[in-house]
């Protein structure tokens, strides 16, 4: 068969896209740790493109999705997701993020991490770190059962069929349950956590029901009443999603970097990512093109079809960011280049079998990654080995193991120190979650662990740099990973002595990150719906929608730093801002979005001025737009809008005048559970403190009463807040406020209790970077 090749990457995403599925050949979903889940529409068929629009947006991780197909009331059928937050949302694929869904399910005690959907659309189960399985009645929407005896997280289940729900467990077991929650098998055999599931074709040679993978790397095979019957050795780290092709072969992903394609029990393709874990798979069951989720934030399509292929330029461009990748010298052993083979080799010699890896001493003195193709018959460098930052390379013992780092991990005072063991070329939330269980420790204590060996191993993590890049945002909400900014040795046991200062925050801060395409499409569908909706006045009329499209290129100049003043863009300005005001509250989310960016691209938007005299904040406060409590993506977007004000000078003087009014809006907002909104109004009063502790606004005495009502709203921020990265903008900005002087921190100390903040802080997120920002304001407050 046809080699699979790059078909589409889906590039919207802002985290890990850590689950997907493939309902049919014209429709994607993708599930990420940005809390969204993403449907992805068919535009062109070659090469194929693809149009991005957001179905949920949560407060928390979104781990899995899953797919409904059409039944009687739901023609467009139901999507499924569900996370960190517990909550299960069932949704049709046209319904606005900002709409009630059809169904929450709420019964999971932790993170749901599986959803799978029977072929007829009857039910629902799903898996959490609650040690549960459940069964839901699609219409119902109700718990018929709970699958129980799982002695730890449910990683993985599939509703098999009618009569049988298959579960892949932490305890290394895989069950058997009928779907009123009887236990019919028990499957042992695996050796270690059970991870993916997936049926197996019924003319397999190997005569297997179903598969199963996890952490040991091997793809068994099994039947349903438990008989092993084959295994599938390749992968050389965790399996975390299986699927089957239509062709009867089967396909994995995993920590590896790889996707592999499986006929019979032998590997004939792997697809290395340019990324560190590819955690998901799923298949288009009409044309057997599939689609991963990795950890670049990327999900990608393949095809063997020529015709749904990407353009050769595309898959070059894929194949020399795999190539481009670095690997660390952990992940591939001790490799002595001195007796390495040259680049004459990949010519000489042939490789055994797909996906074989060898180290070859390339003429600039780097050693260079091969992968043996067996479709190609030719060797394809899959990246470069490199020391890894902060790591000296020498092994350290734990229980009979070689490990780079060792931690000492102080979880209760008084107690001894547990053992952290790690290693460079694992996944940091795998290390984490295995520590956990090992020791007995709540999961809420996930992120936190795992935030402690990236800080501590200073991002030496396979495929990042040591360095942020250029324009990223250092606060952490872009990537799963967050490198130090200061290249320095990693500790050898235990928490850093100390850590560069972060107070005071002297650059402003903006939240740019768009798709202007996207916003585009979606202005131009909510227009073509006003005069069907009776506001048939309110369409833009083509005059209007020029105006809209000429401000697109100049606004990407803006927002890549050339801050544009220019006709196009005033233009641009006064057409949303009219929109504001005019548009139903219900249609206005993408007319928000795009106010956001123009606020941080030109200083036109700071100029404006309505007919009646009124600026955006006044626009913003007569549009009622922070009175909608049930819209808080839209609270949320005019706070960013207020927040990239800051970018231009302009706009930093509005932002000075429109203090008190600005204020008002957004501090009935500041209790919000809404993780973005809170995120976003941290962000505007971080930006803020920066301001009043600039020049020459630091010397008005009118910075000194407005710094304390900031340190007021913020350490009632901060004692609300559950979100880490929240607390930590807050705690920054109130930090920050300290250096106006004398009179604040005492304010701060006597009257708005921030040392109960702080304390409140080190509970709630016991990150390193929070436990370092906490320690320098206390030394401010002394």
């Amino acid at each position: 068969m046809a080699a699979f090749k790059l078909s589409a990457s889906l590039e919207e995403h802002e985290d890990d896209v850590r689950c997907v599925a493939f309902p049919n050949p014209k429709v994607v979903l993708t599930a990420s740790r940005d809390a969204t889940v993403r449907v992805w529409k068919l535009l062109e068929q070659s090469p194929p493109s693809y149009d991005c629009s957001i179905s949920s947006h949560g407060s928390s991780f979104v781990n899995a999705v899953a797919y409904c197909n059409p039944i009687k009331g739901f023609p467009d059928g139901l999507i499924v997701s569900g996370g960190k937050d517990t909550v299960i949302e069932v949704r049709e694929p046209g319904r606005e993020p900002d709409r009630n869904a059809e169904a929450l399910l709420l019964g999971h005690a932790h993170n749901v991490c599986a959803l799978d959907v029977d072929r007829d659309g009857t039910y629902v189960v799903s898996g959490s770190w609650d040690s549960s399985a459940r069964v839901w009645t699609i219409g119902k929407w109700e718990c018929d059962a709970v699958l129980e005896g799982h002695q730890g997280s449910v990683w993985a289940v599939l509703a098999y069929n009618h009569e049988n729900i298959i579960t892949g467990c932490a305890d290394q077991t895989i069950r058997v349950f009928s779907p009123n929650g009887k236990l019919l098998h028990t499957i042992r055999g695996s050796t270690d956590v059970v991870r993916a599931l997936c049926r197996v074709s019924s003319d397999h040679p190997s005569g297997a029901d179903f598969a199963s993978a996890g952490n040991d790397g091997i793809i068994r095979l099994w039947k349903l009443g438990g008989q092993q019957v084959g295994e599938l050795h390749g992968h050389e780290s965790f399996i975390y999603s299986l699927a089957s092709l239509p062709t009867g072969e089967l396909v994995s992903a995993g920590e590896d970097r790889t996707l592999r394609i499986w006929q019979h029990t032998e590997c004939v393709q792997t697809i290395t990512h340019p990324a560190i874990s590819v955690w998901t798979v799923a298949v288009c069951a009409e044309t057997g093109d599939i689609v991963t989720g990795a950890s670049d934030k990327k999900a990608r399509i393949f095809s063997r079809h020529k015709e749904r292929q990407a353009s050769p330029e595309a898959i070059h461009a894929f194949d020399e960011s795999v190539q481009s990748s670095s690997i660390p010298k952990q992940q591939v052993g001790d490799v002595q280049k001195e007796k390495l083979p040259g680049p004459e080799f990949l010519q000489q010699k042939s490789g055994t079998k797909e996906g074989q890896i060898i180290m070859i001493r390339e003429d600039n003195g780097s050693v260079g990654a091969y992968q043996w193709s067996q479709g190609a018959q030719s060797w394809m460098s899959v990246g470069t080995v490199v020391d890894a930052v902060g790591s000296s390379g020498k092994k350290t013992d734990y229980l009979g193991k070689d490990y780079d780092f060792v931690f000492d991990v102080d979880i209760e005072d008084g107690k001894p120190p547990l053992k952290l063991p790690y290693n460079l070329s694992q996944n940091p939330y795998e290390a984490a979650t295995k520590f956990i269980q090992d020791n007995e420790l709540p999961m809420t204590y996930l992120d936190q662990v795992a935030n402690f060996i990236t800080t501590n191993t200073q991002g030496a993590a396979l495929g990042q740099s040591s360095q942020a890049p250029a324009g990223s945002d250092p606060y952490g909400t872009e990537s799963r990973y967050r490198p130090a900014d200061q290249s320095s040795a990693a500790p050898t046991s235990s928490l850093p002595t100390s850590r560069p200062k972060v107070l005071p925050q002297t650059a402003y801060l903006s939240i740019k990150t768009a798709s202007l395409r996207t916003i585009r499409k979606k202005i131009g569908e909510l227009n073509d719906q006003l005069p069907d909706e009776g506001y048939r006045d309110l369409a833009l009329d083509p005059s209007k929608i020029a105006s809209l499209d000429n401000m697109i290129k100049p606004l990407e100049l803006g927002l890549a730093g050339d801050v544009q003043a220019n006709s196009a863009l005033t233009e641009g300005v006064d057409l949303v801002m009219q929109m504001i005001t005019a548009w139903p509250a219900s249609q206005r989310l993408p007319v928000l979005d795009l106010l956001r960016l123009l606020a941080a691209a030109t200083p036109a938007t700071a100029a404006y001025r309505s007919p009646d005299g009124k600026n955006v904040v006044g626009v913003l406060e007569s549009s009622k737009v922070f009175e909608d409590p049930d819209r808080p993506n839209h609270i949320m977007l005019a706070v960013r809008a207020f927040s990239n004000l800051f970018e231009t000078s302009e706009g930093r003087i509005l932002a000075d005048e429109s203090f008190d009014e600005i204020r008002t809006l957004v501090k009935v907002s500041g209790t919000t559970s809404n993780r973005n909104l809170t995120i976003a109004i941290t962000t505007l009063y971080l930006n803020y403190a920066v301001l009043l502790t600039s020049s020459p606004y630091a010397s008005r005495p009118a910075s000194m009463d407005r710094g304390q009502s900031l340190t007021d709203d913020l350490t009632t921020i901060i004692r609300g807040a559950v979100d880490s990265e929240a607390v930590y903008r807050g705690l920054v900005a109130a930090g920050t406020l300290m250096s106006l002087g004398e009179e604040i921190q005492l304010a701060a100390k006597e009257i708005y209790d921030l040392e109960g903040a702080l304390t409140k802080a080190e509970q709630t997120a016991k990150e390193p970077r929070i436990k370092g920002v906490v320690g320098e304001i206390r030394s401010i407050l002394k």
